[in-house]
């Protein structure tokens, strides 16, 4: 088993106590939701550009598979119980099941993903880190164009559901690499 120090090496938190992996939990679920209300519609998509992907990239990060998917998973059901948390304040299970349920559902397996590859690997380097956070993208992109394909016209998926929103992705893996090395160094020198 690894220390705590050992994994935090690769911004994962490792062992905490119950008390500490809920404030986790609850600061990244705070994130999820705060990250949702930053959205950008796009009029040829019924799939809003927003910052959850950051967010969701980060929960895997810190709070490794199992934290970090409890913690999307819990956030995913607010949202279908009807609190305002998807993007935009949407809520309701029609999201779930509409042309975005596809990327919220990705979201649970990026988070596992992620926080899976962020458990292994051993000295996470900035490059790594590049790797890891576009693997948990293209996580989402799978069952989000997946799912945007059941709803748009023939042929026309990737236009609504991939090409529009890689630009923003590319752009969100950097800032998120980027923050989170500033970040591994202040508490490095903390």
């Amino acid at each position: 088993m690894k220390t705590h120090d050992a994994v935090y090496h690769n911004y994962y938190v490792g062992e905490l106590t119950l008390g500490r992996q809920v404030i986790y939990m609850l600061t990244f679920n705070v994130l999820l939701i705060a990250s949702s209300y930053i959205q950008f519609p796009l009029p040829f998509s019924p799939v809003p550009v927003t910052a959850q992907t950051m967010a969701v990239l980060a929960c895997g990060l810190f709070l490794g598979p199992l934290r970090g998917t409890f913690t999307v998973i819990v956030y995913l059901l607010e949202g279908s119980l009807g609190l305002p948390v998807f993007a935009g304040g949407s809520a309701g299970i029609a999201k779930l099941i509409g042309p975005t349920g596809g990327y919220l559902i990705g979201f649970a397996a990026a988070a596992f993903v992620v926080g899976l590859l962020s458990e292994k690997i051993q000295s996470m380097n900035y490059s790594k880190l590049l790797a890891v956070l576009t693997t948990g993208t293209v996580v989402i992109f799978i069952p989000g164009v997946s799912v945007v394909s059941l709803y748009a016209p023939e042929g026309q998926a990737l236009v609504m559901g991939l090409y529009p929103f890689l630009p923003g992705a590319v752009a969100k893996i950097i800032l998120t690499a980027s923050s989170l090395a500033a970040y591994k160094k202040i508490r490095k020198s903390l």
